[in-house]
């Protein structure tokens, strides 16, 4: 999408403090951080929600989460614990309109959510 600030940033137009990098996705440090480890795990696909994913599309899917486990280990909030979340459209909190997976950790987190 041309106007996506994360296709932007898949595409290196706008800079990101990048995490892991592979051909199916790009995951960098959240700009508002909700925990001391808070990143954004992006397909280099566009695609606006969980509601748009397609059939050929659950490979990605799960390489997302294959891509947070990683991203865990490698700051060192696996063992302790972390949270993996996708906000679907603007009610559940999603405001840039490609999917991603939020990986949080370094702290407790409550449970109901909010």
């Amino acid at each position: 999408m041309e106007n996506c600030l994360f296709c932007k940033i898949v595409k290196k137009e706008i800079k990101a403090d990048l995490v892991y990098e592979d051909d199916i996705v790009t995951a960098f440090r959240d700009l508002n951080p909700q925990a001391p480890v808070h990143v954004l795990v992006v397909p280099k696909k566009h695609i606006a929600t969980l509601n748009d994913l397609e059939e050929n599309d659950k490979a990605l899917a799960g390489h997302m989460l294959f891509a947070a486990k990683k991203i865990a280990q490698k700051e060192g909030i696996a063992e302790g614990g972390y949270r993996t979340v996708f906000n679907v459209n603007r009610d559940a909190g999603q405001a840039v309109f490609h999917i991603h997976l939020h990986v949080l950790g370094g702290r407790v987190f409550s449970w109901p959510p909010g």
